[in-house]
């Protein structure tokens, strides 16, 4: 049985972060070219490819986006890949942190599933007549973020909103403007506090103290939404997935525990005073769930204030959660499906039904949080972690985020 979906794998060679071949005057594509003063080589390894894994999430425990990664493997048999093969076409580039990319083409829309850097290639040559082949390990541009170190940020200035201090963040590690869709912030910032730490620790302190989202897409682009722009997500057409009409799925994992609840937030930004929220409903029914966040860059108190109550408000109270699904694309007849597994991102909303046992049915709307591909050439597994809006806001005319005294109001 055929893929669903035609899958392409392309590895560039050249140095830099950008996938997109380069611009030479007088032969490249304004708009779509990176404009360098020499070709790269780009070559394509989808019809040698055996195996992919694509994984992609957010911490929910510890409210971050985690570095994506992926794990390819290319048949190999002429040793291309051997570092010391003279005769390779690629002889002289095989080295760590060459660009990576795997889409897939369904219908006419080429969908991108990954976009990372190749941190390594694993060889296996057997003797006898197993084909050889190399195994690809790649990351998406957190790690690479997570290696630059910074201490001032050039241009971060007092009351400038969070996503021009992110901007800054990214203008200080050369990370190209053609490769970043960052929203203004809501929450004005102080001067930068000129300590060292990492690019993504300081776009990270950047992201909680607006209380926004903060990730890399699955073309390799750094995305910034604002709070606002959080909240409204949630109220986006969902796609819907049941066993009664909508699109179907399997392995539905239920939880009710504890481990998402806090309940008491302590706020404190640089140079200013710790600000407290303590909902005492939520820890007499589960006991004390805190969490402490420091060094934030806030300009006000009343905004540290804001972010301690809304954080509570948001995640106070626990029930009935379906942490992941999945999708299996060689399903027949599948067509809304393997356009839903594609197109999905991070804060795409879903409304997912499940008919229990004993006739009822449990419905939720819920939000992507993660996502992941296994592909070889007879199998497409999907696998979608979903949770509630990691930042809660009121919206008008929704059913479900819009009631007044059950809603939770944002600033």
């Amino acid at each position: 049985m055929a893929l669903p979906a035609t899958v392409g794998v392309t590895i560039n060679f050249s140095d830099g972060p950008a996938y997109a071949q380069a611009m030479i005057l007088d032969q490249g594509l304004l708009g779509t070219n990176v404009l360098a003063n020499s070709a790269a080589i780009i070559i394509d390894y989808s019809a040698q490819t055996t195996q992919i894994a694509t994984r992609r999430a957010r911490d929910l425990i510890n409210d971050i986006y985690n570095t994506g990664s992926a794990s390819i493997k290319i048949l190999d048999p002429d040793g291309d890949f051997n570092p010391t093969n003279t005769l390779s076409p690629i002889y002289g580039f095989v080295k760590p942190l060459r660009k990576i990319q795997i889409t897939a083409t369904y219908g006419a829309t080429t969908y991108s599933l990954f976009s990372g850097y190749i941190s390594e290639y694993r060889y296996t040559y057997p003797v006898g007549q197993e084909i050889g082949y190399v195994t690809v390990q790649a990351f998406d541009a957190f790690k690479i973020l997570n290696l630059a170190y910074i201490s001032t940020v050039t241009g971060a200035v007092l009351g400038q909103d969070t996503g021009t201090r992110i901007d800054k963040i990214l203008d200080q590690v050369d990370w190209p403007l053609s490769m970043r869709s960052v929203s203004v912030g809501d929450t004005t910032c102080i001067v930068d506090t000129g300590t060292t730490r990492t690019a993504l620790q300081a776009i990270r302190v950047a992201e909680f103290s607006e209380l926004g989202a903060f990730y890399m897409d699955g073309a390799g682009n750094a995305i910034f939404k604002s709070r606002t722009e959080t909240i409204e997500t949630a109220g986006g057409t969902p796609t819907v997935f049941n066993q009664t009409g909508g699109i179907d799925y399997a392995n539905l994992k239920f939880a009710l525990d504890d481990k998402l609840i806090i309940n008491s937030a302590n706020i404190t930004r640089a140079g200013g005073t710790t600000q407290t929220s303590t909902d005492t409903a939520s820890v007499d029914t589960y006991f004390l769930h805190s969490v402490n966040s420091n060094n934030l860059i806030m300009q006000t108190d009343a905004d540290a204030l804001n972010v301690a109550q809304l954080y509570v408000a948001s995640r106070k109270d626990t029930n009935l959660r379906i942490d992941s699904m999945t999708l299996d694309l060689m399903t027949d007849n599948y067509s809304a499906g393997v356009t839903a597994a594609l197109s999905m991102d991070f804060l795409s909303p879903v409304t997912i039904s499940n008919i229990q046992p004993n006739g009822d049915t449990i419905t939720k709307t819920l939000q992507i949080q993660g996502m992941s591909h296994d592909i070889t050439p007879t199998s497409w597994v999907s696998n979608f972690l979903t949770m509630e809006p990691i930042t809660d806001g009121f919206l008008l005319d929704s059913t479900i985020w819009g009631i007044l005294d059950t809603s939770v109001l944002s600033y």
